[in-house]
């Protein structure tokens, strides 16, 4: 998930205020260095695709929610270079590297449709169309809504989990390992798994690929922690972010610093901002409040890899109400984190 240069900040500074210790503060909110072109309907959720042969030609990937919507991939500009029309209401967008698909390693795309009750399967980055499959079979209760991808450092196999708009109070989520047939690619469902409050919904969901965890954002309640391989049993680790939340808990993802540390970003959506929580201990809570300028972010996306002048130390990338995604350069949401912790000490 990237935003491109396509309207370079020069956006209005907007004073965001928050109590602190009884006191009002007014602090300004952080700018995004590049807006994306507009899509037809609305954003929903962005992933970001590293080109291996030429990071500032990474680009970003993003769904546009819709009966009539569609997957798009901008280039680090913001303009729009691919799109996937008419997709049933696309909701989110992971992506993983490496499938072996016809011999060939692919990096593949997962998009959830909501309208089918399918995650549909696309190469990157030319957003070619490699497989599908149904999700939820079975259940009353379907509508796939969030999705992540994972992919086991030891044996390389791939999976995709899937969130939905509603679902039992145990098991909400359904993890799917994606396999070759007949030349595309299809998921058998592997496990069931994940409490949910009931309050609301689960739609954002993150994985640590290296730590071997999975994160979701169980709105309005808190975020969960389980381990991403299914072989390590459903136990729920963790909850974490109980009371940092204006209403809604959403977008994740994860910023490593180096191995086994770094950040996991958590939006506030009514709030506007992000919460700051440490990859390699989440329980010890929130470090972090960033102020965006961001609208109601539900979907979120970021890299440590270098892209380019604009983006040496990594892009965060955020969907923002006004059809478009917002791109910030890591420094400033760095800056920002940093000066939370000199606070603290």
């Amino acid at each position: 998930m990237k935003k491109i240069t396509f309207y370079i900040a020069v956006l209005a500074t907007f004073p965001f205020v928050m109590s602190c210790k009884g006191q009002n503060q007014s602090i300004e909110k952080v700018k995004p260095t590049v807006i994306t072109e507009t899509v037809v309907h609305d954003t929903d959720d962005p992933a970001i695709w590293i080109n291996p042969q030429d990071t500032s030609k990474s680009i970003i990937i993003g769904t546009d929610k819709d009966t009539d919507g569609g997957l798009y991939a901008f280039d680090l500009n913001g303009r729009i270079i691919h799109k996937v029309p008419g997709l049933k209401r696309p909701n989110n967008v992971d992506i993983e590297y490496g499938f072996i698909l016809n011999g060939k390693k692919t990096d593949i795309a997962a998009v959830t449709e909501r309208e089918t009750n399918k995650v549909k399967l696309y190469s990157l980055p030319e957003l070619k169309e490699v497989g599908e499959f149904s999700v939820f079979d079975g259940e009353t209760e379907r509508g796939p809504m969030g999705t992540s991808m994972y992919k086991n450092p030891q044996t390389k196999d791939i999976f995709v989990i899937v969130g939905r708009k509603s679902g039992p109070k145990e098991g909400y989520l359904w993890q799917y390992k994606l396999s070759e047939k007949n030349g595309s690619i299809t998921g058998d469902v592997v496990r069931k798994f994940g409490k949910y409050s009931g309050l609301k919904e689960i739609e954002s969901i993150a994985a640590d690929d290296e730590l071997g965890y999975i994160y979701y954002s169980d709105e309005q309640f808190g975020v969960h922690q389980y381990y991403a391989d299914p072989a390590k049993g459903n136990e729920e680790l963790l909850v974490f972010g109980q009371g940092d939340f204006t209403s809604d808990v959403e977008g994740i993802s994860i910023y490593p610093t180096s191995k086994g540390k770094g950040y996991i970003l958590v939006s506030d959506q009514q709030n506007d901002s992000f919460n700051v929580y440490l990859r390699e201990n989440p329980a010890k809570g929130r470090i972090a409040a960033i102020p965006v300028s961001t609208l109601e972010s539900d979907g979120s996306e970021v890299t440590s890899v270098n892209v380019g002048p604009q983006f040496p130390k990594g892009i965060f990338v955020a969907m923002s109400n006004g059809k478009v995604f917002h791109l910030y350069d890591w420094r400033l949401i760095e800056e920002r984190i940093q000066a939370a912790l000199k606070t603290k000490q």
